[in-house]
């Protein structure tokens, strides 16, 4: 087996080559959108190298593997480093994440809004993201209507700042035929921002294989693992 190390630099370098490119061609300045490193899988040996060839976001699924994964990188929290929570969460998970994240993008339903709430400390904001099963897929999870964004975003949330939406739509091998539902989820953010009068920053959209159509389509944070990171390793 091929040690990660060693490519882990030219991954990088090649992801951020399609970066910016697509950035470029889209007209859209590179600072406006986030480029997430999705390390779960990963150990926190090859976080360190991102973080030293650039990288200071990174996206996990799993909390017990985050949690293990934050004791080891501390000195790196310290400086900078962003954590973001992208899997699915369960509701007895909240407890450990509420308010030590710097973005929870898996909401996907109101039971799940109300234990993020409970669960962050008194005094801490934590913020989310809509999630958003464009697909209607029986194997994922998410809100599904506009009115469902609704529903959420009428509430009183003391100790939440819903701040845009996410999908993670049908896996199709050609990239450009994922386009019309990164374009429908930005089209209900841009809906639910004049309707709320809500700033909605974030538009969490796009993987390693369709980042620059979503970054054509408007996504401020495209969510990359295996182009950088390599594929799971069995």
């Amino acid at each position: 087996m091929t040690d990660l190390a060693p490519t882990l630099p030219e991954r990088i370098q090649d992801v951020l080559r399609r970066f910016h490119q697509a950035c470029e061609q889209a007209g859209r300045d590179p600072s406006e959108v986030t480029l997430l490193a999705v390390s779960k899988w990963k150990p926190a040996s090859a976080i360190r190298t991102a973080w030293e060839h650039g990288l200071r976001q990174f996206g996990e699924s799993y909390v017990q593997e985050w949690k293990d994964k934050r004791l080891e990188l501390e000195d790196l929290e310290a400086e900078g480093l962003k954590w973001h929570i992208i899997g699915h969460l369960q509701r007895n998970k909240c407890k450990y994440i509420a308010g030590e994240v710097s973005l929870i993008h898996s909401v996907d339903s109101m039971s799940l809004l109300n234990e993020i709430n409970r669960r962050t400390p008194e005094g801490s904001v934590q913020s989310v993201l809509l999630q958003f099963n464009v697909g209607q897929e029986d194997s994922k999870s998410g809100f599904v209507t506009l009115d469902d964004a609704r529903e959420a975003l009428q509430q009183d949330w003391p100790r939440l700042s819903i701040d845009g939406l996410m999908t993670l739509p049908p896996y199709m091998a050609e990239p450009e035929e994922v386009r019309p539902f990164f374009r429908q989820l930005h089209e209900w953010r841009e809906r639910l921002r004049q309707e709320f009068g809500l700033p909605f920053p974030h538009l969490s959209m796009g993987m390693s294989h369709d980042l620059e159509v979503a970054i054509a389509e408007g996504s401020t944070c495209v969510r990359v693992g295996t182009a950088i990171f390599g594929p799971r390793e069995s």
